[in-house]
Protein backbone atom coordinates (compact mmCIF):
# COMPACT_ATOMS: atom_id res chain seq x y z
CA UNK A 1 0.00 0.00 0.00
CA UNK A 2 2.69 2.58 0.80
CA UNK A 3 4.87 1.52 -1.84
CA UNK A 4 1.65 2.19 -4.53
CA UNK A 5 0.72 5.72 -2.81
CA UNK A 6 4.46 6.65 -3.48
CA UNK A 7 4.52 5.67 -6.85
CA UNK A 8 1.37 7.58 -7.17
CA UNK A 9 2.63 10.41 -5.27
CA UNK A 10 5.88 10.63 -7.62
CA UNK A 11 3.46 10.18 -10.28
CA UNK A 12 1.65 13.70 -9.68
CA UNK A 13 4.58 15.39 -9.06
CA UNK A 14 6.34 14.69 -12.26
CA UNK A 15 3.09 15.53 -14.01
CA UNK A 16 2.78 19.10 -11.91
CA UNK A 17 6.27 19.75 -13.08
CA UNK A 18 5.62 18.72 -16.13
CA UNK A 19 2.74 21.08 -16.36
CA UNK A 20 4.70 23.85 -14.73
CA UNK A 21 7.81 24.09 -16.00
CA UNK A 22 9.02 25.13 -19.92
CA UNK A 23 11.97 24.35 -21.69
CA UNK A 24 13.08 27.77 -23.23
CA UNK A 25 16.61 28.21 -25.86
CA UNK A 26 19.46 28.57 -23.85
CA UNK A 27 21.18 32.00 -24.65
CA UNK A 28 24.34 33.95 -23.79
CA UNK A 29 23.85 35.65 -20.34
CA UNK A 30 25.71 38.71 -21.32
CA UNK A 31 23.76 38.67 -24.85
CA UNK A 32 21.37 41.73 -24.42
CA UNK A 33 20.16 44.82 -25.68
CA UNK A 34 22.24 48.17 -24.95
CA UNK A 35 21.99 51.51 -26.54
CA UNK A 36 24.04 53.15 -29.66
CA UNK A 37 26.18 56.59 -29.70
CA UNK A 38 24.72 57.88 -32.63
CA UNK A 39 25.13 61.88 -33.44
CA UNK A 40 22.69 64.28 -34.49
CA UNK A 41 22.60 64.00 -38.43
CA UNK A 42 22.78 68.31 -38.77
CA UNK A 43 26.24 68.15 -37.84
CA UNK A 44 27.27 65.57 -40.87
CA UNK A 45 25.40 67.72 -42.84
CA UNK A 46 27.39 71.17 -41.86
CA UNK A 47 30.81 68.60 -42.30
CA UNK A 48 29.68 68.27 -45.53
CA UNK A 49 28.91 71.58 -46.44
CA UNK A 50 31.89 72.92 -44.92
CA UNK A 51 34.60 70.51 -46.27
CA UNK A 52 33.00 71.35 -49.70
CA UNK A 53 33.09 75.13 -49.37
CA UNK A 54 36.67 74.91 -48.06
CA UNK A 55 37.69 72.97 -51.09
CA UNK A 56 35.66 75.54 -53.29
CA UNK A 57 38.11 77.96 -51.56
CA UNK A 58 41.35 76.35 -51.86
CA UNK A 59 40.17 75.48 -55.78
CA UNK A 60 39.20 79.10 -56.61
CA UNK A 61 42.96 80.69 -54.92
CA UNK A 62 44.73 78.33 -57.17
CA UNK A 63 43.00 79.92 -59.75
CA UNK A 64 42.15 76.29 -60.97
CA UNK A 65 38.31 77.48 -61.07
CA UNK A 66 37.03 79.41 -64.15
CA UNK A 67 35.93 83.02 -63.40
CA UNK A 68 33.93 83.80 -66.43
CA UNK A 69 31.17 81.16 -67.89
CA UNK A 70 29.58 82.20 -70.94
CA UNK A 71 31.26 85.78 -71.23
CA UNK A 72 30.30 86.99 -67.77
CA UNK A 73 32.35 86.71 -64.93
CA UNK A 74 30.47 84.34 -62.05
CA UNK A 75 33.79 84.28 -59.61
CA UNK A 76 36.22 87.51 -58.70
CA UNK A 77 39.76 87.10 -59.73
CA UNK A 78 41.95 85.06 -57.24
CA UNK A 79 44.52 86.26 -55.81
CA UNK A 80 48.47 85.31 -55.99
CA UNK A 81 48.22 81.49 -55.37
CA UNK A 82 52.06 80.68 -55.71
CA UNK A 83 52.91 79.61 -52.68
CA UNK A 84 50.30 76.54 -52.85
CA UNK A 85 52.27 74.10 -54.74
CA UNK A 86 49.70 71.73 -57.12
CA UNK A 87 50.76 68.59 -54.59
CA UNK A 88 49.86 70.46 -51.44
CA UNK A 89 46.08 71.76 -53.37
CA UNK A 90 45.33 68.45 -54.84
CA UNK A 91 46.08 66.82 -50.96
CA UNK A 92 44.44 68.73 -49.31
CA UNK A 93 40.82 68.37 -51.56
CA UNK A 94 41.22 64.93 -51.34
CA UNK A 95 41.62 64.73 -47.74
CA UNK A 96 38.18 67.37 -47.82
CA UNK A 97 37.06 64.80 -50.31
CA UNK A 98 37.35 61.70 -47.59
CA UNK A 99 36.16 63.82 -44.84
CA UNK A 100 33.02 64.92 -47.06
CA UNK A 101 32.29 61.63 -48.31
CA UNK A 102 32.96 59.62 -44.52
CA UNK A 103 30.07 62.76 -42.88
CA UNK A 104 27.76 61.57 -45.90
CA UNK A 105 28.28 58.15 -45.53
CA UNK A 106 27.18 58.12 -41.77
CA UNK A 107 23.64 59.65 -42.40
CA UNK A 108 20.44 57.72 -41.52
CA UNK A 109 16.81 58.34 -40.93
CA UNK A 110 15.59 56.42 -37.84
CA UNK A 111 11.57 55.74 -38.26
CA UNK A 112 8.95 54.99 -35.65
CA UNK A 113 8.54 51.13 -35.43
CA UNK A 114 12.30 50.22 -36.16
CA UNK A 115 15.40 50.69 -35.14
CA UNK A 116 18.91 49.78 -36.50
CA UNK A 117 21.47 47.64 -34.86
CA UNK A 118 24.82 47.92 -35.44
CA UNK A 119 27.80 45.61 -35.42
CA UNK A 120 31.43 46.10 -35.81
CA UNK A 121 33.36 42.64 -37.49
CA UNK A 122 30.06 40.62 -36.42
CA UNK A 123 30.19 41.53 -32.84
CA UNK A 124 27.01 43.37 -31.58
CA UNK A 125 27.54 47.31 -31.16
CA UNK A 126 24.27 48.88 -29.72
CA UNK A 127 20.92 49.25 -31.27
CA UNK A 128 19.78 53.19 -32.10
CA UNK A 129 16.15 53.49 -31.17
CA UNK A 130 16.32 57.35 -32.21
CA UNK A 131 14.22 58.89 -35.04
CA UNK A 132 14.90 61.77 -37.52
CA UNK A 133 18.00 62.08 -39.03
CA UNK A 134 20.95 60.76 -37.23
CA UNK A 135 24.81 60.63 -38.33
CA UNK A 136 26.13 56.64 -37.36
CA UNK A 137 29.80 55.85 -38.14
CA UNK A 138 30.10 54.11 -41.37
CA UNK A 139 32.44 51.93 -39.87
CA UNK A 140 29.74 50.30 -38.14
CA UNK A 141 27.56 47.73 -40.00
CA UNK A 142 23.64 48.86 -39.60
CA UNK A 143 20.54 46.36 -39.76
CA UNK A 144 17.38 47.88 -39.63
CA UNK A 145 14.79 45.58 -37.59
CA UNK A 146 11.17 45.98 -37.10
CA UNK A 147 10.03 46.66 -33.31
CA UNK A 148 6.46 47.71 -33.81
CA UNK A 149 2.81 45.57 -32.90
CA UNK A 150 2.70 42.41 -35.55
CA UNK A 151 -0.01 40.66 -36.21
CA UNK A 152 0.24 36.51 -38.12
CA UNK A 153 -2.38 34.58 -38.83
CA UNK A 154 -1.23 31.04 -39.76
CA UNK A 155 -2.23 28.94 -42.31
CA UNK A 156 -3.73 25.61 -40.93
CA UNK A 157 -1.33 23.75 -38.99
CA UNK A 158 -1.55 19.54 -38.60
CA UNK A 159 -2.40 18.20 -35.04
CA UNK A 160 -4.12 15.78 -33.38
CA UNK A 161 -6.46 15.90 -29.74
CA UNK A 162 -6.13 13.92 -27.23
CA UNK A 163 -8.00 10.71 -28.53
CA UNK A 164 -6.38 10.85 -31.75
CA UNK A 165 -8.45 12.74 -34.17
CA UNK A 166 -6.41 15.18 -36.58
CA UNK A 167 -7.27 18.64 -36.34
CA UNK A 168 -6.46 21.33 -38.57
CA UNK A 169 -5.90 24.85 -36.80
CA UNK A 170 -5.58 28.56 -37.41
CA UNK A 171 -4.02 30.61 -35.13
CA UNK A 172 -3.93 34.72 -34.91
CA UNK A 173 -0.09 35.76 -33.16
CA UNK A 174 0.29 38.89 -31.59
CA UNK A 175 3.99 40.03 -31.21
CA UNK A 176 6.88 42.34 -31.15
CA UNK A 177 10.76 41.79 -31.23
CA UNK A 178 11.68 43.67 -27.57
CA UNK A 179 15.14 42.94 -27.02
CA UNK A 180 16.89 43.63 -30.25
CA UNK A 181 20.60 41.65 -29.66
CA UNK A 182 18.74 38.19 -28.89
CA UNK A 183 16.21 38.60 -31.92
CA UNK A 184 19.25 38.98 -34.29
CA UNK A 185 21.82 37.08 -33.03
CA UNK A 186 20.34 34.58 -30.51
CA UNK A 187 18.49 32.92 -33.50
CA UNK A 188 19.36 32.63 -37.19
CA UNK A 189 15.70 34.05 -38.11
CA UNK A 190 13.72 35.13 -35.48
CA UNK A 191 10.14 35.30 -37.59
CA UNK A 192 10.77 31.52 -38.89
CA UNK A 193 11.73 30.53 -35.43
CA UNK A 194 8.73 32.10 -33.85
CA UNK A 195 6.47 30.33 -36.86
CA UNK A 196 8.02 26.78 -35.77
CA UNK A 197 7.56 27.70 -32.24
CA UNK A 198 4.00 28.40 -32.90
CA UNK A 199 3.36 24.88 -35.10
CA UNK A 200 5.40 23.31 -31.80
CA UNK A 201 3.03 24.65 -29.55
CA UNK A 202 -0.20 24.06 -31.55
CA UNK A 203 0.39 20.62 -31.39
CA UNK A 204 1.47 19.95 -27.70
CA UNK A 205 -1.56 22.25 -26.29
CA UNK A 206 -4.33 20.44 -28.94
CA UNK A 207 -3.16 17.18 -27.65
CA UNK A 208 -4.28 17.71 -24.04
CA UNK A 209 -7.79 17.78 -24.36
CA UNK A 210 -10.39 16.16 -27.12
CA UNK A 211 -11.95 18.72 -29.54
CA UNK A 212 -15.36 17.38 -28.42
CA UNK A 213 -16.60 15.42 -25.76
CA UNK A 214 -19.43 13.53 -27.18
CA UNK A 215 -20.36 11.74 -24.04
CA UNK A 216 -20.88 14.93 -21.98
CA UNK A 217 -19.88 18.06 -20.54
CA UNK A 218 -16.21 18.79 -20.09
CA UNK A 219 -13.00 20.24 -21.23
CA UNK A 220 -12.41 20.43 -24.99
CA UNK A 221 -10.99 22.31 -27.27
CA UNK A 222 -14.30 24.36 -28.63
CA UNK A 223 -13.28 26.14 -25.09
CA UNK A 224 -10.96 28.88 -27.17
CA UNK A 225 -10.47 31.26 -24.22
CA UNK A 226 -8.70 28.22 -22.03
CA UNK A 227 -6.37 26.90 -25.14
CA UNK A 228 -5.69 30.21 -26.05
CA UNK A 229 -4.02 31.31 -22.90
CA UNK A 230 -2.26 28.00 -22.81
CA UNK A 231 -0.87 28.67 -26.41
CA UNK A 232 0.03 32.34 -25.06
CA UNK A 233 1.73 31.35 -22.07
CA UNK A 234 4.05 28.52 -23.84
CA UNK A 235 4.75 30.78 -26.54
CA UNK A 236 6.03 33.83 -24.22
CA UNK A 237 8.19 31.37 -22.32
CA UNK A 238 9.82 30.34 -25.41
CA UNK A 239 10.72 32.76 -27.13
CA UNK A 240 11.53 35.49 -24.48
CA UNK A 241 14.92 34.14 -24.21
CA UNK A 242 15.21 34.95 -27.93
CA UNK A 243 14.02 38.69 -27.37
CA UNK A 244 10.37 38.44 -28.98
CA UNK A 245 7.06 38.94 -26.64
CA UNK A 246 4.31 37.09 -27.38
CA UNK A 247 0.86 39.38 -26.71
CA UNK A 248 -1.43 37.04 -27.62
CA UNK A 249 -1.90 33.53 -29.32
CA UNK A 250 -5.73 32.92 -29.77
CA UNK A 251 -7.01 30.11 -32.36
CA UNK A 252 -9.41 31.21 -34.42
CA UNK A 253 -10.46 28.02 -36.67
CA UNK A 254 -10.34 24.69 -35.45
CA UNK A 255 -11.57 22.15 -38.08
CA UNK A 256 -11.37 18.33 -38.44
CA UNK A 257 -9.22 17.10 -40.86
CA UNK A 258 -11.21 16.13 -44.10
CA UNK A 259 -10.89 12.17 -44.03
CA UNK A 260 -12.89 12.38 -40.59
CA UNK A 261 -14.84 15.46 -40.90
CA UNK A 262 -17.76 13.53 -42.21
CA UNK A 263 -17.28 10.73 -39.23
CA UNK A 264 -17.07 13.31 -36.66
CA UNK A 265 -20.08 14.82 -37.88
CA UNK A 266 -22.49 12.20 -37.86
CA UNK A 267 -20.79 11.46 -34.32
CA UNK A 268 -21.76 15.23 -33.05
CA UNK A 269 -25.57 15.19 -34.40
CA UNK A 270 -25.71 11.61 -32.89
CA UNK A 271 -24.59 12.87 -29.04
CA UNK A 272 -26.86 16.29 -29.92
CA UNK A 273 -29.93 13.78 -30.95
CA UNK A 274 -29.05 11.92 -27.69
CA UNK A 275 -28.87 14.50 -25.09
CA UNK A 276 -31.87 16.35 -26.90
CA UNK A 277 -33.77 13.15 -26.11
CA UNK A 278 -32.57 13.04 -22.88
CA UNK A 279 -33.38 16.39 -21.78
CA UNK A 280 -37.17 15.73 -23.25
CA UNK A 281 -37.43 13.18 -21.30
CA UNK A 282 -36.01 14.50 -18.25
CA UNK A 283 -38.97 17.30 -18.45
CA UNK A 284 -41.46 14.55 -19.42
CA UNK A 285 -40.69 12.78 -16.34
CA UNK A 286 -40.84 15.79 -14.19
CA UNK A 287 -44.07 16.91 -15.23
CA UNK A 288 -45.96 13.20 -14.98
CA UNK A 289 -43.89 13.30 -11.13
CA UNK A 290 -45.87 16.75 -10.40
CA UNK A 291 -49.15 15.51 -11.70
CA UNK A 292 -49.32 12.23 -10.01
CA UNK A 293 -48.17 14.35 -6.57
CA UNK A 294 -50.95 16.88 -7.53
CA UNK A 295 -53.59 14.25 -7.47
CA UNK A 296 -52.65 12.58 -4.64
CA UNK A 297 -51.89 15.37 -2.42
CA UNK A 298 -55.45 16.52 -2.90
CA UNK A 299 -57.08 13.22 -2.29
CA UNK A 300 -58.39 13.19 -5.75
CA UNK A 301 -58.00 9.44 -6.28
CA UNK A 302 -56.27 6.30 -4.49
CA UNK A 303 -53.43 4.49 -6.20
CA UNK A 304 -51.52 1.23 -4.96
CA UNK A 305 -48.18 0.43 -6.63
CA UNK A 306 -49.85 -1.33 -9.65
CA UNK A 307 -52.29 1.13 -10.35
CA UNK A 308 -49.22 4.06 -9.89
CA UNK A 309 -47.05 2.37 -12.13
CA UNK A 310 -50.21 1.83 -15.06
CA UNK A 311 -50.99 6.00 -14.06
CA UNK A 312 -47.35 6.96 -14.73
CA UNK A 313 -46.71 4.88 -17.60
CA UNK A 314 -49.87 6.14 -19.11
CA UNK A 315 -49.31 9.89 -18.66
CA UNK A 316 -45.54 9.45 -19.46
CA UNK A 317 -46.64 8.22 -23.27
CA UNK A 318 -49.41 11.13 -23.34
CA UNK A 319 -47.11 13.92 -22.31
CA UNK A 320 -44.21 12.14 -24.79
CA UNK A 321 -46.37 12.13 -27.29
CA UNK A 322 -47.86 15.70 -26.84
CA UNK A 323 -44.19 16.95 -27.72
CA UNK A 324 -45.00 16.11 -30.93
CA UNK A 325 -42.14 17.74 -33.15
CA UNK A 326 -40.11 19.08 -30.27
CA UNK A 327 -39.04 15.36 -29.09
CA UNK A 328 -37.71 14.75 -32.76
CA UNK A 329 -33.82 14.65 -33.33
CA UNK A 330 -32.54 17.86 -34.87
CA UNK A 331 -31.90 17.91 -38.10
CA UNK A 332 -28.80 19.19 -40.05
CA UNK A 333 -29.91 22.23 -42.28
CA UNK A 334 -31.15 21.62 -45.46
CA UNK A 335 -31.97 18.17 -45.07
CA UNK A 336 -35.41 17.39 -46.22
Amino acid sequence: MEATLLVTTHAAEAQAGYAATTPTTPVTSDLTERPGRPLPGWLAVLTVLAAAGTAGWLLWKAGTLPVRLVGHAVLPTAPDSGRITVTGLWGAVALLAALAAFAAGGLARGRPGSVWVLTRHGAYRGTVRRTGLLWISPLLGRRRTDVSLRHWRSSPIEATDASGAPLHATVLLVWRVRDTARASFAVDDHVRYLREQVEAAVARILSRLPADDFRGPGPTLRDSDRVGDELTALLAAEMRPVGVEVFSARPVRLDYAPAIAAAMHRSQLAALDARHRRAVLDDVLAAVSETVRGLTDRGLVQLDDYERKALVKDLTVAFYTARGPAAEAPRRPGAA
